[in-house]
């Protein structure tokens, strides 16, 4: 089966609940019939899983959503899931977890296999080939920098252009021009808030509301318009 992801900048936009400004893109990744969905909460740092789970929950209201943190083995926590959620939040801490609980293999196979992947922030940026393109602290040294690679080109979330007066540190786009300066075969997309990637097998298309940018070594940046067409990137 193709592969099915979707991957949000953020888990909410100006005046919408958590995941509302996705709903329609949702139901397209999920389908209109209810849905078990196994919840990854391993990104939050400052409030507890059970609080994570129950505001996914309420986001995605239409499915039940069931936190991994509740099972004692992987073969138990997939039994009957039809679908996977990984939450924003710390992409050290989530990457992290991901290799302490030895999940990211059977991640990266059922996705594979066609499981619909939802991502956000931190789970947008680990369905991409490296966690090097966060905007996250390393409050923790995960084993690797190696995440699952569902897609072939680097996340960044949360993406902004802009550099305030009196700020003398670097901007996004110079801390993503850094990134390809040591890995220039590896694109980058700036994922503006409100934007999305939407993969069906071969095919990946930007949606939501905002647009995107994306860094080539040694090309000018791109921007793009939700609906554009970003296939050539797989």
């Amino acid at each position: 089966m193709a592969k099915r992801l979707l991957l949000l900048s953020t888990s909410r936009t100006t005046g919408t609940g958590y995941l509302e400004h996705a709903a329609s893109q949702i139901e397209w990744l999920f389908g209109e019939r209810s849905k078990r969905i196994l919840f990854f909460p391993y990104a939050a740092v400052r409030f507890s899983y059970d609080d994570y789970e129950a505001m996914v929950a309420k986001g995605l209201a239409h499915h039940t959503v069931v936190g991994v943190h509740h099972f004692s083995s992987l073969t138990e926590a997939f039994e009957g899931v039809e679908a996977i959620a990984v939450g924003g939040g710390n992409t050290f801490q989530l990457v992290s977890q991901l290799y302490a609980e030895g999940m990211m293999d059977a991640i990266r196979g059922r996705v594979m296999d066609g499981m619909p992947f939802l991502g956000w922030s931190a789970g947008s940026n680990v369905a991409a080939p490296r966690l090097c393109t966060t905007n996250d602290m390393p409050i923790v040294e995960p084993p690797s920098f190696t995440t699952l690679g569902l897609i072939p080109v680097q996340i960044n979330p949360h993406y902004l252009d802009a550099h305030p007066d009196g700020h003398m540190g670097e901007t996004r786009e110079e801390r993503i021009q850094e990134f390809l300066a040591l890995n220039s075969e590896t694109p980058v997309i700036g994922l503006r808030e409100g934007s999305m990637l939407k993969v069906d097998g071969r095919t990946m298309y930007l949606d939501g509301t905002a647009g995107a940018r994306l860094f080539r070594s040694k090309l000018d940046p791109q921007e793009f318009d939700p609906g554009a067409d970003l296939s050539f990137l797989l």
